[in-house]
């Protein structure tokens, strides 16, 4: 595996979201898993791994004597592994991916955040434990979609608080849409106004004029 398959990341150059790859392993990971995960980010990112990101573990004979020097402080800050999920969580985790994955193919459905949180937020699959398995597994195919902007802003807003992403939390707002439409009902409520009076005078003395020169000709043409 090379480092990007064990941070579980597409290549990237943003080290930001690298060391928050690196993090989230390394919360799940064993002592060996943490040393390649420590060479992976290393390899990544160019340089060495955060120390306040280092696992620390009971396991007799781990470390370096310095490393058991810390004491009590160092060993209170470091993260907790969590137990595997039983075969029911696993169950709702493969669910909501597949609705996820649905909602994608639906151009118009897949705007609407609400719908999003339904899925995400619908107990049990909003518990810690199962949010942290579902954002794994999503990242690869969520993240890019989100950052290069192919999800709507309230989307990937709420992807990024939800899982925190916290690259995905400062979208900026969708553009208003400023052009002046009528507030609904106003075209109802609108007095007819009466119909334009046609100025029809013209036309008539065109007509008298031309009666008159009619009356003239035949008159003539009567006396010769």
């Amino acid at each position: 595996m090379n480092c990007w398959e064990i941070l579980g990341i597409e290549p990237t150059s943003d080290r930001q979201r690298i060391q928050q790859a690196y993090e989230q392993q390394l919360k799940f990971a064993s002592a060996d898993e943490a040393e390649a995960l420590r060479r992976a980010f290393q390899e990544a990112s160019g340089e060495s791994a955060p120390e306040s990101a280092a696992v620390v573990t009971s396991e007799p004979g781990y470390g370096t004597a310095q490393e058991e020097d810390r004491g009590e402080a160092v060993e209170a800050a470091a993260p907790v592994r969590e137990r595997p999920l039983d075969a029911e969580e696993s169950q709702i985790v493969r669910e909501v991916i597949i609705q996820i994955k649905a909602l994608l193919n639906d151009s118009q459905r897949s705007k609407d955040v609400g719908i999003w949180k339904a899925i995400l937020c619908d107990p049990p699959a909003d518990k810690l434990a199962l949010r942290r398995e579902i954002a794994g597994q999503l990242e690869p195919q969520l993240r890019p979609m989100a950052e290069n902007g192919s999800l709507a802003a309230p989307v990937t807003r709420f992807l990024g608080e939800w899982f925190d992403w916290y690259s995905l939390q400062d979208v900026p707002e969708e553009p208003a849409d400023e052009r002046n439409y009528p507030e609904p009902g106003m075209a109802e409520d609108q007095p007819e106004q009466p119909p334009q009076m046609v100025n029809f005078w013209p036309a008539v003395i065109g007509w008298i004029v031309g009666l008159i020169i009619l009356a003239s000709i035949f008159g003539g043409m009567g006396g010769g």
